[in-house]
C-alpha cells in the first residue's frame, strides 16, 4: 500500500511539473519561398513617397468593342472585339501582352502539372472515366484571327496563359493602336469542373445557368512598377487589368433573362412592357425589391427552349473588366440605394432552387454593401451591383457570382444563411477591391482579399444586430498564426506560393486591419487614413507600399514596425506577465522615501498601492501591451501601453503603477484583442490550468 502510495504522489508530482511547464511558442521566419516577390519600388515622380500618385503618374487605357454569341445547344462562346490600346505611359512599346486565363483549361494545359497528386486507393468508375481514361477536355481559347484594323494579319505569340502582340512598329507615348482578336472555346461546367466562371446544368427541366467572366482575350497592366504584369494564371492567383470603356453586344436565346456590366441600352428591345414597368417601380423602391421577372415567368420559360435569339447591348465606362450572367431559369429582382451624391440599383439574379433564400437576403446584402463601403472609403461609382445565384464565389465589375441554395421545401438555416450572406457582402465587396482600387492580384493577393475581408466586417454589422463575425476576428485566426511554422507563410507572399490561402491573403490581413483600427492606431485615426488611400487610388494602380505609407503619412503615426511583424514575418503574438512585486512607500531617513517590497511594520509614507510588474514577449510580434486591472472592491481599470514600450527591450519591460485602491489582479488582453496565441501566461495571479484541475478532482476522488 505503502508503494501505492508512493507512486501515485510521484505520478502527482511528474503530473505538476508538466503542467507548471509553459508552453514554449514557437519563433516565427520571414519569407524563404524560393518565389517570393522582389520588394517595392522607391518614390519617384510617378509615385511619392507620401504613397500617393506623384505629378507625373501615368496609366494606360484599353477600350473593347465585343460582339458575343453564346450558343446554348453546344455550350459555346464566340466572340470578336476590336480592342484600342492607349499608350498613355512615357514608355515606347514594341509589344503588348494579353491574358488568356481560359487557356488553363486546354487540353495541354501545364496547370494540373504543377500540383503533386497520386492515385488514390478508390474512386468512382464515372471519376475513373473521365479522370483516367477520357482525352482530356479542352476548355481552352480557340484564336481563329489576330488582325489590323484594316484586316491585314498582325503577328503574335501565345505562352500558355499569356499572347503577345508583336507591334509592325514601336507604339510611342501617346499614340493608340487598334487590333481585333476573333476566338471561341468550350464552356466549362464549373459545379462538376470547377471553375470561377462557366455554366451549371439542371437535369430537372434541361437548362443550364450561365456565368460567363474571364471569357475574351484581355490586355495585361503596364506599369512604372512592374512593366508588363504578365505573370502565368495557374488557377488560384487573379489578376490585374486597365480601365476603359466596353462596349459589348451579347446574343443569347431570345427567352433569356441576362445581367451584365455595364448600363443596358436596348431595354425596350429585350425586355416585355410588363418588366419595364417593374423595372420602373424597383428604381423608386428603397426599403425592399421589386420582382422584375418573377418565378412564375422564369418557370414558363424553362419549360420551352426558344429558337430565336435576341441581342443584349451594354456600355461601360471606366470599368477594368466585363462579365455577364444568363439564363431562361433567373428570377430578377432590384431595388434602389441612397447614398451620399447618388442614387444606385442593386439587382439580383437566382434560379428557382435558390429562392426564397436569394429572394430573402440576396439584394438586401447588396444593398447594406453598397452603403457600407461606400461609407468607409468612397460612394460607388457605377450605376448597379448585381448578386447572381452561381453557386461560386467571384467577383467582377459591377456583378458577382455567390452560393447558397435552401433545402428542396425551401428552408434553410443560419449556416446556409450567413455563409450565403458572408459571401455576398464580400464578392459585391470587391467591386472596390479590387476593381477600382485596382491592385496587383496576382502578386499581392492580400490587397485586395484582405482589405475587402476587413471592409466587409462592418457591412456584416449592419446587415443584422449581433451577426455572428467568424473571419477578421482576432480570435479566430490564432490557430493559424501558432500552427506549424514549416506550413505558414508571410503575408507579403504569392497567393500561388502559400499553404492556406484563406488565413494567408485572406484571415490575417483582415485581422491586422482590425487590430490595427482598434488596438494600435484608434478608429478615428484610422478610418480617415482607410478612407485617403482609398480615394487616392480609386480607379489606379496601387502598391503595398502606396498602402502603408498613406496609412502612416495621414495618421501621423510610425507604423514600421507593424507592418513589419505582421506583413513580412510570421511572428506571432505572446505577451505575459512575468511577475508582479508589491511595494510599499516607506518613510526615510532626512525626509527620504523608500520603496521596499512587501514591507511589514514599517511606517508608511503614503496610503496609496504600489505594484512593480514586468511583462515578457516570448512572441516575435511587437504589440502594445493591454492590461486589466482588477481592484479589490471588485471594479476594474484599462490601460493601454503603445507598442513603443519595447523599442528598448525586446524580450521584457517593467512598469511601476501606483492606485489608491488595491490590485488584486493583472490581465493582459481580457477581451482577446491581439491574437495573442499562448494566454496561460495572461494573468496574475496565475489562472490554474484546467487540466490540472480537473487531474486533481480526479486523485482526490
Amino acid at each position: 500500500m505503502k508503494k501505492i502510495g508512493l507512486l501515485v504522489l510521484s505520478l502527482v508530482f511528474v503530473m505538476v511539473s508538466s503542467f507548471a511547464q509553459q508552453k514554449k511558442t514557437q519563433q516565427g521566419h520571414t519569407n524563404q519561398n524560393k518565389f517570393k516577390q522582389l520588394d517595392h519600388a522607391t518614390p519617384n515622380s510617378q509615385r511619392t513617397a507620401s504613397g500617393a500618385p506623384g505629378i507625373k503618374y501615368t496609366q494606360q487605357k484599353v477600350d473593347y468593342v465585343m460582339d458575343i454569341v453564346l450558343d446554348d445547344d453546344n455550350q459555346r462562346i464566340t466572340g470578336k472585339e476590336t480592342i484600342t490600346y492607349h499608350n498613355n505611359s512615357t514608355d515606347n512599346l514594341s509589344y503588348l501582352w494579353l491574358q488568356l486565363d481560359q487557356n488553363m483549361r486546354a487540353a495541354d494545359s501545364k496547370t494540373p502539372d504543377i500540383n503533386p497528386d497520386r492515385l488514390p486507393k478508390r474512386v468512382s468508375k464515372d471519376r475513373f472515366n473521365t479522370t483516367y481514361e477520357k482525352e482530356a477536355w479542352d476548355g481552352g481559347f480557340k484564336v481563329t484571327s489576330v488582325t489590323n484594323v484594316d484586316g491585314s494579319k498582325l503577328s503574335y505569340t501565345i505562352n500558355q496563359t499569356m499572347m503577345r502582340i508583336n507591334l509592325p512598329k514601336p507604339l510611342a507615348s501617346g499614340e493608340t493602336f487598334k487590333f481585333k482578336v476573333d476566338w471561341w472555346y468550350n464552356i466549362n461546367n464549373n459545379r462538376t469542373q470547377g471553375g470561377r466562371s462557366g455554366f451549371e446544368h439542371f437535369p430537372a427541366d434541361g437548362n443550364n445557368s450561365y456565368k460567363i467572366a474571364q471569357f475574351f482575350p484581355r490586355l495585361c497592366v503596364y506599369d512604372n512598377v512592374e512593366g508588363w504584369q504578365n505573370d502565368q494564371f495557374w488557377g488560384r492567383s487573379e489578376f490585374a487589368l486597365e480601365f476603359g470603356d466596353y462596349t459589348v453586344n451579347i446574343t443569347t436565346p431570345a427567352d433569356h433573362m441576362l445581367g451584365a456590366t455595364g448600363v443596358l441600352k436596348n431595354e425596350n428591345d429585350v425586355l416585355t412592357k410588363k418588366q419595364l414597368q417593374r423595372l420602373a417601380q424597383a428604381r423608386r423602391s428603397f426599403d425592399k425589391p421589386v420582382v422584375i421577372h418573377t418565378q412564375k415567368e422564369a418557370e414558363k420559360a424553362e419549360k420551352k427552349r426558344s429558337k430565336k435569339t435576341k441581342t443584349w447591348k451594354f456600355f461601360a465606362e471606366n470599368v477594368r473588366d466585363y462579365a455577364f450572367a444568363t439564363s431562361r431559369k433567373f428570377i430578377w429582382d432590384g431595388m434602389a440605394v441612397k447614398l451620399d451624391s447618388k442614387t444606385v440599383m442593386a439587382y439580383s439574379y437566382y434560379s428557382k432552387e435558390a429562392n426564397p433564400l436569394y429572394g430573402d437576403h440576396s439584394t438586401k446584402a447588396t444593398a447594406v454593401t453598397l452603403k457600407a463601403y461606400s461609407r468607409q472609403t468612397f460612394d460607388y461609382p457605377y450605376h448597379k451591383a448585381i448578386s447572381v445565384d452561381g453557386q461560386m464565389g467571384m467577383e467582377y465589375p459591377q456583378i458577382a457570382f455567390n452560393p447558397g441554395r435552401p433545402n428542396a421545401d425551401g428552408t434553410y438555416s443560419d449556416r446556409t444563411k450567413y455563409r450565403m450572406i458572408n459571401v455576398t457582402i464580400h464578392e459585391v465587396g470587391h467591386n472596390w477591391f479590387p476593381m477600382i482600387v485596382n491592385s496587383d492580384e496576382r502578386k499581392w493577393t492580400w490587397m485586395d482579399e484582405g482589405l475587402n475581408s476587413y471592409t466587409q466586417l462592418q457591412a456584416m454589422m449592419d446587415y443584422e444586430k449581433d451577426y455572428p463575425l467568424t473571419r477578421g476576428l482576432p480570435k479566430n485566426i490564432v490557430r493559424y498564426m501558432s500552427g506549424d511554422q514549416s506550413r505558414i507563410a508571410p503575408i507579403m507572399s504569392k497567393g500561388d506560393n502559400t499553404y492556406s490561402f484563406g488565413n494567408n491573403a485572406y484571415g490575417k490581413p483582415a485581422t491586422a486591419l482590425w487590430i490595427l483600427r482598434n488596438t494600435v492606431m484608434g478608429p478615428e485615426l484610422f478610418d480617415h487614413a482607410f478612407k485617403e488611400y482609398a480615394n487616392r487610388w480609386k480607379f489606379k494602380h496601387p502598391t503595398p507600399a502606396d498602402f502603408f505609407r498613406t496609412m502612416e503619412d495621414a495618421s501621423a503615426m510610425d507604423l514600421d514596425w507593424f507592418w513589419r511583424g505582421w506583413f513580412y514575418t510570421t511572428d506571432v503574438t505572446d505577451i505575459g506577465i512575468k511577475s508582479v512585486k508589491k511595494m510599499v512607500a516607506t518613510e526615510g531617513v532626512n525626509g527620504s522615501v523608500n520603496f521596499v517590497e512587501d514591507a511589514k511594520g514599517a511606517k508608511k509614507a503614503s496610503n496609496k498601492f504600489f505594484y512593480e510588474v514586468t511583462y515578457e514577449k516570448p512572441g516575435g510580434l511587437v504589440m502594445p501591451i493591454i492590461v486589466e486591472f482588477t481592484y479589490k472592491d471588485g471594479t476594474k481599470e484599462k490601460k493601454t501601453y503603445p507598442a513603443q514600450i519595447w523599442r528598448l527591450n525586446d524580450k521584457q519591460v517593467t512598469k511601476a503603477v501606483h492606485s489608491d485602491k488595491e490590485i488584486v489582479s493583472f490581465q493582459i488582453d481580457p477581451d482577446l484583442e491581439t491574437a495573442d496565441v499562448d494566454v496561460t501566461n495572461n494573468s496574475w495571479p496565475k489562472k490554474q490550468d484546467n487540466k490540472f484541475g480537473t487531474f486533481k478532482k480526479k486523485i482526490k476522488g
